[in-house]
């Protein structure tokens, strides 16, 4: 496989007067994990689409493998690629296990692979059960199993933990990250952004059918220069002597909460801070220093361009 996976150059799709998706720049590296997150509407759905060859872009250019998404070369590369879908259609009357093996014979994947990617996912107890008793939750992970049928080295996964329970998702990422030492892509999308913010190798946030901005989480926090937040625990009647401790922090904002003191300071002051609440070692109960999460960073742009 080529060194980047996943290539897109300028991609537009047009539905009428929507630009879903509008001059969209991407690359994939082969082995990475990467997070696509955005507003519903934002274009994600649709550029996936794009990406696996199911919507033709209106304008640009995309490759995957190497090979433009069209015509007969890419026939070849599809079956190296899983894909699991928002929302799966599947028939109530067949069992886990029926399901599997009519997915294996549409993608020419070995059988006798289906019922162990079942006990991988979890299923193993209710291969055999109509999907109709599933839960939600079971559904997701059946919906997994099928995308791994035919050991492909891309994945794509349109929210893949909808409907699974915390252990659940602990156990879609742990498989994740087998697939990733074993040199797979997968490139997901999620509404959870305090799920994938440690997971992702690298994310792209969409609005309006563009890229906004495409980094790992640490960098962007720092394009952002958003603030970090200092969670104190003082003893009881120390709050004047915090207050002088910060006389010189004129940039710092502080919140009291009885004897929890939340203080805030602009991310190149972290030092002087910190050197400031160490002079407090004999009131200081607790420290403990929170940085903005991917869902400040995903607020972070929205409000920067509102």
């Amino acid at each position: 496989m080529a060194s980047n996976v996943i290539e897109v150059r300028g991609a537009v799709k047009h539905f009428g007067e929507t630009h879903a998706v509008d001059g969209v720049n991407l690359t994939v590296q082969t082995g990475e994990l990467f997070g696509l997150i955005g507003h519903n509407g934002a274009g994600k759905t649709t550029l996936f689409k794009m990406m696996l060859g199911l919507l033709p872009a209106t304008r640009g250019e995309i490759r995957i493998d190497g090979q433009p998404v069209r015509g007969e070369a890419f026939r070849q590369v599809r079956r190296g690629i899983g894909y699991l879908p928002e929302s799966l259609a599947l028939y109530d009357n067949l069992s886990g296990l029926e399901i599997m093996l009519f997915f294996a014979r549409l993608k020419a994947a070995d059988p006798r692979s289906c019922l162990p990617l079942l006990e991988k996912v979890g299923l193993a107890d209710a291969a055999r059960r109509r999907v109709r008793g599933y839960s939600k939750g079971m559904r997701q992970r059946l919906g997994f199993a099928q995308a791994l049928l035919g050991t492909p080295r891309l994945l794509f996964l349109d929210e893949p933990t909808n409907g699974l329970d915390p252990q659940g998702i602990r156990e879609f990422y742990q498989i994740l990250r087998e697939l990733r030492e074993q040199g797979v892509t997968a490139i997901l999308t999620s509404h959870i952004l305090a799920e994938i913010q440690l997971r992702v190798d690298r994310l792209a946030l969409m609005r309006t059918g563009k890229i906004q901005a495409l980094g790992t989480v640490h960098s962007l926090r720092e394009e952002l220069n958003l603030p970090l937040d200092f969670q104190l625990t003082l003893r009881p009647g120390a709050e004047e002597a915090l207050r002088q401790a910060l006389a010189n922090q004129p940039a710092a904002s502080v919140q009291f909460n009885g004897e929890t003191v939340h203080v805030r300071c602009p991310r190149e002051q972290k030092m002087t801070m910190l050197n400031a609440l160490a002079a407090l070692d004999s009131i200081l109960l607790d420290l403990q220093i929170r940085e903005p999460s991917l869902e400040d960073v995903f607020l972070g742009y929205s409000d920067a361009t509102a």
